[in-house]
């Protein structure tokens, strides 16, 4: 059985969009080459400089979570090989846009390439650009939705000040080595902030300049 087939068993895969998305860009596009025969394993693989490409599961869920939708506007934050914002600027499609912003320049620089294996790049659905996270792209903003994959102390406020009323923000929060939760942020209003916290991750740190 394929890996997004037992996704979809297990439950993990439940969105149509989502599913579809995971069924066309493939993972092993977005490893080194030392890792392209285990594309297929469930597990976090390093790219190198001391980040990996999430599980699967793990990035399944988020998605689920996430829940991005045709048209929008979406920050995929520490975008690493690339992988999410492929997965992202599949499902949002040609009226949508997705920013990578990748900390590390030689990963935001092999995240380009990967994900201009698609044709995500050359129609300027994706974008991918060399930042700090923390700071976020407010020249971009504001975004429909955040999706963070490596994990802060706390929720960043300037990426909270770029999330549009009624978006949706997904990151995991807390100490490195330590588990950690994955939290989904709803911004109701700039006063009105609903947070739901699913624990038990490990991601490595969202690192800044």
């Amino acid at each position: 059985m394929s890996l997004v087939k037992k996704l979809i068993k297990d439950g993990h895969l439940k969105t149509l969009e989502i599913i579809k998305a995971f069924e066309k860009i493939k993972r092993k596009d977005f490893l080194l080459p030392k890792y392209k025969t285990m594309a297929g394993l469930n597990e976090p693989l390093s790219i190198g400089h001391g980040q990996t490409i999430s599980q699967p599961l793990t990035v399944a869920f988020m998605l689920e979570l996430l829940q991005p939708k045709p048209g929008e506007k979406i920050l995929d934050v520490g975008s690493g090989s690339g992988w999410s914002v492929a997965l992202l600027s599949e499902i949002v499609g040609p009226k949508g846009r997705v920013f990578g912003l990748e900390l590390i320049q030689e990963l935001a620089e092999l995240a380009g390439h990967n994900v201009g294996k698609y044709d995500f790049i050359s129609s300027k659905r994706a974008r991918i650009i060399q930042g700090d996270g923390y700071k976020g792209l407010p020249e971009h903003a504001p975004f429909d939705k955040i999706i963070t994959a490596a994990a802060a102390k706390e929720i960043p406020k300037k990426l909270l000040d770029q999330l549009k009323i009624g978006g949706r923000m997904v990151l995991p929060i807390g100490r490195q080595f330590e588990t950690q939760d994955m939290v989904v942020v709803d911004k109701v209003s700039d006063d009105d902030i609903k947070i739901r916290k699913i624990p038990g991750f490990i991601f490595v740190p969202l690192i800044k300049n």
